[in-house]
């Protein structure tokens, strides 16, 4: 069994806790402007002081309500500075944070809050508290943000002695459960996913010693990704802990104006975000007749960073091509993020080898990391001065990484989360007797412990032939296309390789508008021989990375795009491959069945 580790950078005292950070900031930077809150069309700032204020005077409140320590608290809203608040309130009065997307349905809460034994829940909106309230009627701790609870929950605290919160915080151990993830789930009911004090400490406080490019003085962020899962979490209390000045915005729609106002140093972000962009890009050059431009542009970025990895490096020919589209495309693109944003963490799923060396290539890094809610999350990771584009980076200090004999990805480490609320049996399927997690995705480790994924092993997709496909390589490149919004590979049992399309909606008017069809729907072109040629044209691109065994003989274009809202995605932006395969299995059946 191949296996690669990297020493502990820090070791997680039994006493730490996750709220000493916002401790230690107020008492030895107090006027160091932590968070920037929203106001008006600005930004409010709120120092280490005052947000250690802030928290003490709510988890004075949630005493004084009842909560005790070891109790959980849901919490229900999008992105904002209250989430962040609410949070480090419940773990400084003792209790355990239970995150619910904002998006979720009646059965969903229902089923997070009497599954995890809520004594209460934070809502967001008047629809969240309508929702909770139909989900657990016999909730009677109910304290909704845009409703003004909050203040009457400080208003009431001020009968609970501060010491009590300083006792309670203190009294803990790192081994205490810190938080109840549930897990969104493609498939199936969702799982507790149980999180301790020392499982994100660890994370974090190993991350942060090799990510010194983001974690530094003067840097800054905007939180956008829902907190309700892991990755967004562990960027929330590493920007607490690494004192970045720190905005959230909950709708992405407004995110390019806020990076504007703000100016972020660096961003978190999923594959699919990093897509928008530069499919947006790709359709603004294009729509404006100047595309030629943004295609030699797009193919000397790709190059300039490919021979970063190099021996020689850039030559002198490439550097000068380099300088020049620097001014003419890529100082534009940097504009649109702030003008100072340098990097870019992304995870959640793969970005492809070409986006990663287009944005590295254009002045934004992306650093790819990987992980699960169960590894709290991050495992591995690309750092600036140990980066390969196109797998996901070497373990994080303290973490083991090994290949199973089936290519199955294990995980060893303080980061591991301890087992499933209520679940032991899941539990003892996900860890071993040798303290290994099985992961479920498949990878290989190179020389260096460089981890790449290749699959996941419950997606292998075995032909009639009986040959191995693993979907992601052949989902990933075709995704790369500028007019592809999802692909979902299929096949399994089936004499060949097949794929569902779909288009992105925001990048098909400026293609319909170069042919004269404005307004058309893609419902009326699933059939159209000029969008068959381009998807046609990005599936050959992607069959290039396998055998022709395993490549895509045919595919079909659905007439609308997979969204959370239908039910086809989860928060995360996974496809829910089942509930695709069974909305669409007339359109997979007339595949094999023409």
């Amino acid at each position: 069994m191949r296996q690669f580790s990297q020493a502990p950078a820090v070791i997680i005292d039994d006493t730490d806790r996750l709220t000493d950070p916002v401790w230690d900031n107020a008492a030895r930077t107090p006027r160091l402007v932590q968070f920037s809150r929203r106001a008006g069309t600005g930004w409010a700032d709120v120092t280490s002081a005052e947000f250690h204020a802030e928290v003490v005077a709510l988890a004075r409140g949630l005493v004084e309500a009842g909560v005790r320590p070891g109790d959980r608290v849901g919490l229900m809203s999008r992105t904002r500075f209250e989430w962040t608040l609410i949070d480090y309130a419940i773990w400084a009065c003792g209790a355990v944070t239970v995150p619910i997307y904002e998006t979720s349905s009646t059965e969903q809460v229902q089923w997070i809050l009497a599954d995890s034994g809520a004594v209460g829940c934070f809502t967001e909106t008047a629809a969240h508290t309508a929702t909770v309230r139909e989900a657990a009627p016999g909730l009677s701790r109910l304290w909704q943000i845009d409703g003004g609870d909050l203040s009457t929950l400080v208003t009431r605290g001020e009968s609970v002695d501060p010491a009590e919160i300083e006792t309670r915080r203190k009294s803990g151990s790192a081994d205490d459960p810190a938080t109840i993830v549930y897990t969104s789930g493609t498939t199936g009911r969702p799982k507790g996913c149980v999180l301790t004090h020392r499982n994100m400490l660890s994370d974090i406080g190993n991350a942060i010693p090799a990510l010194d490019v983001l974690f530094q003085e003067g840097s800054s962020t905007v939180l956008f990704l829902p907190l309700a899962h892991a990755f967004a979490r562990l960027l929330q209390i590493g920007v607490v802990q690494g004192r970045v000045r720190t905005s959230h915005t909950a709708d992405v729609k407004n995110l390019v104006g806020d990076l504007g106002t703000f100016q972020p140093t660096f961003l978190l972000s999923v594959p699919r975000v990093f897509e928008k962009v530069y499919n947006s890009a790709w359709q603004k050059a294009h729509g404006s007749g100047k595309g030629a431009i943004f295609d030699r542009a797009e193919a000397v970025a790709i190059a300039y960073s490919q021979a970063l990895e190099t021996p020689g490096g850039p030559g002198l020919s490439l550097k000068i091509k380099h300088t020049v589209f620097d001014k003419l495309v890529y100082g534009k693109l940097r504009a649109a993020l702030g003008g100072r944003c340098h990097s870019a963490i992304s995870g959640g799923a793969p970005l492809g080898e070409r986006l990663g060396h287009f944005f590295r290539g254009v002045g934004l890094n992306v650093l790819e990391g990987y992980g699960l809610t169960e590894t709290s999350p991050a495992i591995t990771f690309n750092r600036a001065d140990a980066q390969r584009i196109g797998t996901v980076g070497q373990p994080l200090p303290g973490v083991t990484i090994a290949i199973a004999d089936d290519g199955e990805i294990l995980a060893r480490g303080e980061v591991i989360f301890p087992g499933y609320w209520n679940n032991p049996a899941a539990t003892a399927e996900a860890i071993d007797a040798d303290g290994w997690f099985h992961t479920g995705d498949l990878g290989s480790l190179d020389a260096d412990g460089f981890l790449r994924i290749t699959g996941r092993k419950k997606e292998l997709i075995v032909t009639a032939g009986g040959k191995n496909v693993a979907p992601a390589v052949l989902e990933d490149r075709v995704r790369a296309h500028a007019l592809v919004s999802q692909c979902m590979v299929v096949g399994d049992r089936q004499p060949f390789i097949a794929a569902l399309v779909t288009v992105d909606p925001e990048a098909l008017p400026t293609w319909l508008a170069g042919r004269d069809r404005p307004d058309t729907p893609v419902s009326e072109l699933v059939h159209d021989a000029d969008l068959r040629a381009e998807i046609q044209a990005a599936v050959t691109e992607a069959n290039k990375a396998v055998s022709a065994a395993e490549g895509i003989k045919v595919f079909t274009i659905l007439p609308r795009d997979f969204t959370e809202a239908t039910g086809e995605l989860t928060p995360s932006l996974k496809v829910k491959r089942a509930v695709v395969m069974k909305e669409y299995a007339e359109e997979i059946d007339a595949i094999y069945h023409r």
